[in-house]
């Protein structure tokens, strides 16, 4: 059971100053879902070395048993300040593509011509494909017929239009997720703000908001041992 873990390299938050990247749980608890499993895990970001941490992520408030867990381990953190270069990873050496959420992916993962064409190929070989909270962004420019949309008319959610305003960020982002996965005619759904829903459309995965991490990754880790 190979997967791959892609993580955005980006760390500015729009044109405000503040900065984003990653949200740390949205790494450490699918990490800890894949490598309890057994799995052989390769992490990859577009720029390859450390990918940038959401400072938010790592408050006390955002700080969870799998974060905390990560901070102890040092394996695991030499494999995340040693990430892959995106353009260097092969997708038919993997047999699932999981990306974790932040906000960085809006802005570099979506037009990254890398991350497009390893999601197209995993589709095209029918992998499991997992993507949670911000992370469905990466979906928006991935065609896979012309004029359809890898999510087109299937059922998927990612974090809500209700739980962007909460953070106060729906005038910052690009685009808002939920319109974006609505516009491309995936059938979304929604559980509560901030609250775990994962859903799973065949071999696509994909999980609401920080909460939903872990559930994503255990759906991942269940349609590869059903495969």
């Amino acid at each position: 059971m190979k997967i791959l873990m892609v993580l955005t390299s980006h760390d500015q938050m729009g044109d405000t100053g503040h900065k984003t990247g990653f949200w740390l749980e949205e790494f450490t608890a699918p990490y800890y879902v894949f490598r309890d499993a057994g799995a052989d895990i390769t992490i990859a970001s577009p720029k390859g070395g450390q990918p940038p941490v959401d400072p938010n992520s790592e408050a006390e408030e955002a700080l969870t048993e799998t974060t905390r867990r990560f901070q102890q381990d040092a394996h695991a953190k030499e494999s995340l300040a040693s990430t892959k270069k995106l353009g260097d990873v092969d997708m038919n050496e993997y047999d699932a593509i999981f990306y974790p959420g932040g906000h960085g992916p809006l802005w570099d993962l979506v037009n990254d011509d890398k991350s497009i064409a390893l999601i197209k190929t995993a589709y095209e070989q029918d992998k499991v494909i997992g993507a949670v909270c911000h992370a469905p962004a990466v979906f928006k420019n991935v065609e896979v017929k012309p004029g359809q949309n890898i999510v087109g008319g299937r059922e998927v959610t990612g974090f809500t239009n209700t739980e962007e305003e909460a953070v106060g960020l729906s005038g910052v982002v690009p685009f808002l997720l939920e319109d974006m996965l609505k516009e491309n005619t995936a059938t979304y759904t929604r559980g509560d703000d901030w609250a775990p829903h994962i859903v799973v459309d065949g071999k696509l995965i994909t999980g609401q908001n920080p909460a939903s991490s872990e559930g994503a990754a255990k759906a991942v880790v269940q349609a590869l041992q059903e495969a």
